[in-house]
């Protein structure tokens, strides 16, 4: 069997919006990796890395209902720290979405763990998650 981890994401978007991902992940703690005009990547602390770039096919549309990925989720350590990001959705006029922020005790049956996840929407149609998972708090 071969070991292996996550390496990285590429999303496309409108090079316009580029700001609200450099906004949003250094809100999240990410580190800047690289950045160029319309183009920027931000790494986690475990290596992990997300890449924003313009699309090669601009008129495509993105449905995160139909095939592809659906959402990108970002863990968090804290139930706080999804309060705190609704705080900043809110400031910066991006909704919630889903009847978000909520736990989900469906994710993790009667067990002493917690599901706490907000879900949003970006300006190119990207659906994310920042969810805590972990001891009830």
């Amino acid at each position: 069997m071969i070991q292996s981890n996550f390496g990285h994401i590429q999303v496309n978007i409108q090079p316009t919006n580029l700001d609200f991902y450099k906004e949003l992940f250094t809100f999240l703690g990410w580190k800047l990796l690289f950045e160029m005009p319309g183009f920027a990547g931000y790494g986690d602390a475990n290596g992990g890395s997300v890449w924003f770039t313009a699309p090669i096919k601009a008129d495509a549309k993105n449905d995160y209902d139909g095939i592809g990925m659906n959402h990108l989720a970002i863990s968090v350590p804290q139930a706080a720290d999804v309060d705190h990001t609704v705080e900043y959705l809110k400031a910066h006029n991006v909704a919630c979405l889903f009847n978000t922020p909520c736990h989900r005790p469906d994710f993790t049956g009667d067990g002493p763990d917690d599901y706490y996840q907000v879900m949003f929407e970006a300006p190119d149609r990207v659906l994310f998650e920042v969810v805590y998972t972990g001891p009830k708090e």
